[in-house]
């Protein structure tokens, strides 16, 4: 076998076990006896049953559920529209202000979003008693920045996507909510679901943000393990993480899956 030949397996062998192989020892270490996450003692399954006795990590777990369906939905419309309107209108005044102050999520500092948001949040309660720091802070903030990336996606769909057919419809008498509601509403539909899940996935995992704008007993998951995770490694954390873990394989084989059997042949 040639130089090249040797190198692509090799090369995607170290590869593939330098992004997974801490994952598969997260797993196995998960299952591990010994309160030691480096010394293997034995098979036992107690972290998991101290997992699911912790009411810490339920409750912290509970409010991480809620805070991503929430603000991945509340993101899921003002991404949509903000998404429509650069797709479709392609000039306007302000325009290049208004792409610019979509967007900027995207680019800006978790620190930098944590620290204004918090600025903000402290501002309105001394002003108008309102919002108090806890969960619906942490919805709102986290809806400030998702949006942002289910704009991208929605306007990536849409340019791509045959205007000619909403013209069709318009031609044909559909009226503009008509036309949006019948005709650009479904075409958007793989875009919108990829908007909710990725907006889902980043509310659920932050942590930068959420640690500026939380308060008293808004703890959430990644937080929680966090502060555990300075004060050492505990195997009832591998636990969790093969938990997560799991659901994240189970949702990502079953889309991958039913693309498989939409897609044509």
């Amino acid at each position: 076998m040639t130089r090249t030949g040797w190198f692509l397996p090799t090369a995607l062998v170290l590869g593939l076990l330098f992004l997974y192989g801490p994952i598969v020892s997260v797993v196995v270490y998960s299952f591990n006896e010994s309160t030691l996450v480096t010394v293997w003692s034995g098979f036992s399954t107690k972290w998991y049953e101290a997992l699911f006795q912790d009411d810490a990590i339920l409750s912290a777990a509970e409010l991480s559920l809620i805070v991503a369906m929430s603000s991945a939905t509340g993101a899921l419309v003002l991404g949509t529209l903000s998404g429509f309107v650069l797709a479709r209108f392609k000039r306007f005044t302000g325009r290049t202000l208004f792409a610019g102050m979509v967007m900027s999520p995207l680019v800006m500092p978790e620190i930098i979003m944590g620290i204004s948001m918090l600025l903000l949040f402290v501002g309105l309660q001394d002003w108008i008693g309102w919002p108090a720091r806890g969960m619906q802070t942490i919805i709102i903030a986290h809806i400030t920045f998702t949006a942002a990336f289910v704009a991208v996606v929605v306007q990536s769909r849409l340019v791509d996507t045959d205007i000619s057919v909403e013209e069709a419809a318009a031609d044909l008498g559909a009226k503009p909510v008509q036309v949006f509601f019948l005709i650009t509403l479904p075409l958007m539909a793989p875009a919108l679901l990829a908007g909710w899940l990725l907006a889902f996935s980043l509310s659920l995992d932050d942590l930068v943000t959420t640690s500026f704008v939380s308060g008293p007993g808004s703890t959430t998951l990644p937080q929680l393990i966090f502060s555990k995770v300075k004060l050492g490694l505990n195997p009832e954390i591998n636990a969790l993480a093969t938990v997560v873990i799991t659901l994240v394989s189970i949702a990502t084989f079953g889309a991958a899956i039913y693309q498989a059997r939409r897609r044509p042949g």
